[in-house]
């Protein structure tokens, strides 16, 4: 099977840079409170559903795969990466990491409670988001959570707007279209958490988490 360019692209921006991005992000939910708590939420979601275990994809360097785990999931992470597997291994060794495509997910169908996609989908070109929404449905088991993170485009009648990345070409997401584009694959907003940008942001986009379930 021949891999999208973009995919190829940004796996081997991202194999240059994951040292440097684990010594930049390894400690970011130390200072997240509003971060922490939809996680939180999330986490509780997934075991008023029955407890399933938990899939962090694009989990990087895996610290937040961590925190999922210290919230009393049994998390594991994926990335498309292989530089950033081996550090998430070599800093959490007693967790599972896998290197993995969103778009084509080593998970049989219907068993996870729950699917973690935390600024995992901003590399995706839109059009192959379909493919990657129906993937997170597929392993979803039934009353399964998804958590999406990403940031906001501007204005609300584009569903995407091209930004500068400083790793690979990326994308924002109007937060009304993306939960149009989850409903189609069958999974229906449960909440959405929106913070405002703050001065001392790199970037002063809106950040979105779209909390949705598997029917």
């Amino acid at each position: 099977m021949v891999e999208h360019d973009a995919l190829s692209a940004t796996r081997e921006a991202y194999d240059a840079a994951a040292p440097t991005y684990a010594q930049l992000f390894r400690d970011t939910l130390r200072d997240a409170p509003l971060d922490r708590a939809i996680l939180g939420a999330f986490a509780e979601a997934v075991r008023a559903g029955g407890d399933g275990q938990v899939a962090d994809l694009g989990c990087g360097p895996g610290h937040v795969t961590a925190h999922l785990h210290e919230l009393g999931l049994t998390a594991f992470g994926v990335d498309t990466s292989a530089a950033m597997i081996t550090l998430a291994r070599q800093a959490y060794p007693d967790l599972r990491f896998d290197v993995g495509s969103m778009a084509a997910l080593n998970i049989a169908d219907g068993v996870l409670g729950g699917v973690l996609s935390r600024w995992s989908i901003i590399h995706t070109p839109p059009q192959e988001l379909p493919v990657i929404l129906a993937e997170f449905h597929r392993v979803l088991a039934p009353g399964g959570h998804l958590l999406v993170g990403f940031w906001a485009s501007e204005d609300p009648s584009h569903p995407t707007q091209t930004f500068d990345h400083v790793v690979a070409p990326a994308y924002r997401w109007s937060p009304d279209h993306l939960a149009a584009m989850l409903r189609t694959s069958g999974l229906a907003e449960v909440a959405r958490m929106v913070r405002e940008p703050q001065p001392t942001d790199r970037r002063q986009f809106q950040e979105v988490h779209l909390l949705a379930r598997k029917a």
